[in-house]
């Protein structure tokens, strides 16, 4: 595990919130210089603490998004290799996690409609190799702490 520093979570923190502020408006936050600031960000980015800057659309406002998490198990001397190219190649799979236990696989499917959702479900359930699909649709964010 990478030791953070209190001036690290600091960044952090103010990164969550803004991930575009300058390294000026960091610094302050952090009380560092604008060099200690970028050298700490080089080093938080090197290490993998910081894996990119991004932004987020506001599209739940403009465009409402169905969200789901779909549990994958798998046949019988089926893995990952067999499983996770067919969904990299669907578009509305937007993350993909390997679990341990009965469960082999997550994904979190982002679509514009229910019926979006239940046609993406069905293609997972047609991959050859699965064995059983589970979707739990997300009715609410409370909070999400990758903004």
């Amino acid at each position: 595990m990478t030791e953070l520093d209190d001036k690290d979570r600091l960044l952090l923190a103010a990164l969550r919130q803004d991930s575009r502020q300058s390294l000026v408006a960091l610094a302050r936050h952090a009380g560092l210089s604008r060099s200690g600031v970028h050298e700490r960000l080089r080093r938080l980015e090197a290490k993998g603490v910081v894996a990119g800057y991004t932004i987020r659309l506001g599209v739940e406002d403009k465009n409402p998004t169905v969200r789901a998490l779909v549990a994958i198990s798998f046949q019988s001397g089926k893995n990952c290799d067999h499983i996770v190219p067919h969904l990299s190649a669907m578009p509305p799979v937007v993350t993909c996690w390997s679990l341990a236990g009965t469960t082999d696989l997550m994904v979190l499917v982002e679509c514009a409609s229910n019926g979006d959702l239940d046609t993406i479900r069905r293609q997972i359930s047609l991959i050859p190799g699965v064995a059983t699909v589970q979707t739990h649709v997300a009715l609410r964010t409370h909070f999400d702490r990758r903004d």
